[in-house]
């Protein structure tokens, strides 16, 4: 089976971890390797000590591409809700991608920051407003959204279940499924 890699990016709070998660199961029902490559998890087991300036988050993304394309190339689906919230990090992913021969498509989870900041699943943005926080992705913190992705999905106009079933879609269309 073809691996690919299917990188979730939008503002925190977007829906890209509940969408990758509810596709994954999906996936795994019909028989696909699959793994969610979760951001927070990264952070922690992979890129402990980074920060978040600029320099940093770009290193993160690149460690991050780096094992998805590696998962990729070896038959896996890799689904990566990561905000990588700046453009060229972005297509360095999906230059070594390329360079690798391996299937690598952008999904843009395209929620407006009013919307996340309702959510507010971790909090953030009840932080930042506070000034107990500076720096978030959207807010304080520059997002560069896809000018093209493969995919956007407004997770605040479908269920989670009706864009699980678009991007399942997208991958079945480009006989990634």
């Amino acid at each position: 089976m073809t691996g690919a890699t299917v990188w979730l990016t939008g503002l925190p709070s977007a829906g890209k971890t509940t969408i990758a998660y509810a596709l994954a199961d999906r996936l795994r029902a019909e028989g696909r390797a699959v793994e969610v490559l979760d951001g927070d998890e990264i952070r922690e087991f992979l890129s402990a000590g980074l920060g978040f300036s600029r320099a940093d988050r770009h290193t993160n993304v690149g460690r991050i591409g780096f094992v998805a394309e590696l998962l990729a190339r070896n038959g896996v689906l890799a689904l990566v809700p990561v905000i990588a919230p700046y453009a060229d990090s972005r297509e360095a992913v999906r230059k070594r991608h390329q360079s690798e021969g391996t299937a690598y498509l952008e999904v843009h989870v395209a929620t407006p920051v009013e919307v996340c900041s309702v959510r507010d699943v971790k909090g953030l943005y009840a932080k930042q407003a506070a000034g107990e926080l500076s720096g978030l992705t959207g807010v304080d913190d520059p997002y560069e959204a896809p000018a093209d992705p493969d995919l956007r999905i407004e997770s605040h106009t479908q269920s989670v279940d009706e864009s699980a079933a678009a991007l399942h879609a997208l991958l079945t269309e480009r006989g990634l499924a």
